[in-house]
């Protein structure tokens, strides 16, 4: 919400073509250069930061050649719809998210910081460290 009224863009003036579009931090997105499906993870300057799926290094796109990608996109990419609570599609990591969301829940404390490092610990060493260095 905004604390002060936004001016209502005058109609007649004449603004020029569109930008390019902008994603928000998470969106799943093509590279239209490589055919690659690739994640939102910020803006920097005029360009997007993205990265593969699930992690690893980011770089630079300009956003005049991204565009958003369908269902059958991410499904076929293995990630999941909106009814997942991983963000890479992981049973495991949904589980570990319900355990940490019911001690939430009930203000247990303990069982809590528990389950948050339980959610942590498997993301990282899951999805994050490379195989050969899994602890």
């Amino acid at each position: 919400m905004h604390d002060t009224a936004m001016p209502h863009p005058n109609p007649d003036a004449d603004s020029g073509p569109p930008g390019p579009m902008t994603y928000r931090p998470g969106a799943f997105v093509i590279d239209t250069r490589t055919a690659t499906l690739v994640q939102v993870m910020g803006h920097l300057g005029p360009h997007v930061q993205v990265r593969q799926p699930g992690g690893g290094r980011e770089w630079d796109v300009p956003p005049e050649v991204l565009r958003l990608a369908g269902r059958e996109e991410r499904e076929a990419a293995g990630i999941r719809g909106s009814d997942s609570t991983s963000p890479v599609g992981c049973a495991e990591c949904a589980a570990l998210e319900a355990n940490r969301r019911a001690a939430a829940s009930v203000g247990d404390q303990a069982m809590l910081v528990d389950t948050t490092i339980a959610v942590r610990s498997h993301f990282r060493t899951a999805h994050l460290l490379p195989k050969e260095n899994a602890w």
